[in-house]
């Protein structure tokens, strides 16, 4: 028996010093728009952060579950919470779920001592890489992703890309689209930047790169 999953796109992409999660703002039910203005990228700790592509209700519970869990475990710790432990956090609740599965494929991406970034599915595997894409449109987020993704990129580089990846998905996925949020965590700080639908979308002709 196959699962649905609403559509969306969200991505992760690494860089030198950083992270750069991206999602899109579409929320699809069948052929039928429900909103062109919500949010799937989460801060979980002030140096962690999930990008979600699914049932919207599944992400914002497992983000508000995740990121009550990881205060409780600072407070143990006396320290920041290292990105694999949320990983890790995150699949032990979705794999206690999966005779009746949170709808939702994650991003999660932190900087706790250096840059790393995870993929969970629905049933709670985690996969480490250096860039991700999740969502209806992760195979067009992809073809973006996968020859221009080089290791150490600067900040702007890792932003570009990351919204290169979400637009190239939103212009062929239906359940994608709307604009984007894009979230971008240093050991710093978290810094979010919005996109609304009406900015404009362009393809550069020979080149196939997208901007936003």
């Amino acid at each position: 028996m196959s699962m649905y999953m609403p559509g969306a796109t969200a991505v992760g992409v690494t860089f030198e010093g950083g992270v750069v999660l991206a999602s899109e703002r579409r929320v699809a039910f069948g052929n039928f728009l429900v909103s062109k203005s919500t949010k799937k990228t989460f801060e979980i700790t002030p140096r962690v952060g999930a990008a979600c592509a699914g049932l919207v209700a599944d992400m914002q519970i497992l983000s508000l579950q995740i990121s009550a869990l990881a205060k409780i475990r600072r407070m143990e710790l006396k320290r920041d919470v290292p990105t694999n432990t949320i990983a890790k956090m995150m699949s032990n609740m979705m794999y206690e779920r999966r005779y009746f599965p949170l709808l939702t494929q994650v991003v999660v991406g932190g900087v706790v001592g250096k840059p790393v970034l995870y993929t969970l599915d629905p049933l709670g595997s985690v996969l480490p890489d250096d860039y991700a894409a999740v969502g209806t449109g992760a195979e067009m987020a992809l073809g973006v992703l996968d020859p221009q993704f080089k290791p150490n990129m600067s900040r702007d580089e890792a932003v570009s890309l990351a919204k290169k990846a979400v637009a190239s998905a939103s212009m062929r996925d239906a359940a994608s689209g709307d604009g984007m949020d894009v979230m971008i965590i240093t050991g710093e700080k978290i810094e979010t930047l919005s996109e609304g639908a009406t900015l404009a979308t362009a393809v550069t002709a020979g080149s196939g790169t997208a901007t936003v």
